[in-house]
């Protein structure tokens, strides 16, 4: 069990533009993110338009650790990747934002420190910074257009990591009436449809009659329906069988 810290610490190298800095602070706590750390920022340190930017993040600013090289940012950690959409001709292994994010998420169970570099909007990471990377993040983007501006990079990064590191639900039925309906419920429709389309005269010629069956049947157990929508189409069906009953 980890007595460490339980997010990566992201540390944005030489930033130009304090806008960025506080739209990665805030991209950061979207996710829940709050460790960042900044080596030598252009316009220097704190930055007011980096707190005007964050809004409601701005306690990542707070907190945020200030250095003035790169070395000094990652001392106490075990690990670290450094983004880039770049190839280098450094011999590193190369990964996934998934895939850095769900190592990062092993090691800091383990009780390890892990950091992620960011470089600056211009011109990225130097290669001096990498060297003091364990390992490069490389994000599958347009090779005609492959820059991403470091907010942008941040957010993606951050939710990797919180899909790696929290149950996420890739899909789910929401509405107040939501309850999916049970199998015994489909099939009471689906003999109420018959029963009805049966004195209508529906299933013709008669030796086709069992394969319309069966394919209503089908039918109805290919839908995911809920318990509103059962009771609708009963509703339904009763509604029509009194009208043309009163004609």
């Amino acid at each position: 069990m980890s007595n460490g810290p339980k997010h990566p610490a992201f540390v944005l190298v030489r930033p130009q533009m304090g806008e960025n800095i506080g739209a990665a602070a805030r991209g950061m706590w979207n996710f829940g993110l709050d460790r960042m750390r900044v080596v030598a920022p252009r316009d220097g340190w704190p930055s007011q338009k980096a707190i005007a930017m964050a809004s409601g993040a701005g306690r990542l600013l707070d907190l945020a650790g200030h250095f003035d090289t790169v070395p000094e940012a990652i001392g106490d950690c075990h690990f670290t990747f450094a983004t880039t959409a770049r190839s280098r001709e450094l011999t590193k292994p190369v990964y996934s934002p998934e895939a850095a994010m769900q190592l990062a998420a092993q090691k800091i169970a383990q009780g390890e420190r892990v950091s992620v570099l960011f470089g600056p909007e211009r011109s990225g990471l130097e290669n001096e910074d990498v060297a003091h990377a364990n390992a490069i993040i490389t994000v599958p983007v347009n090779p005609e257009f492959p820059s991403l501006n470091l907010a942008q990079c941040v957010l993606l990064t951050a939710y990797e990591f919180r899909r790696a590191s929290t149950e996420v639900v890739d899909m789910v039925e929401r509405g107040a009436r939501s309850e999916r309906a049970e199998a015994i419920e489909v099939e009471k429709l689906a003999e109420h449809y018959e029963m009805r389309l049966q004195e209508a005269g529906f299933f013709y010629p008669p030796e086709k009659a069992e394969g319309m069956k069966i394919n209503l049947r089908n039918l109805w157990s290919r839908m995911p329906m809920t318990r509103m929508d059962v009771q609708m189409f009963h509703g339904m069906l009763r509604q029509i069988i009194r009208h043309w009953d009163k004609g």
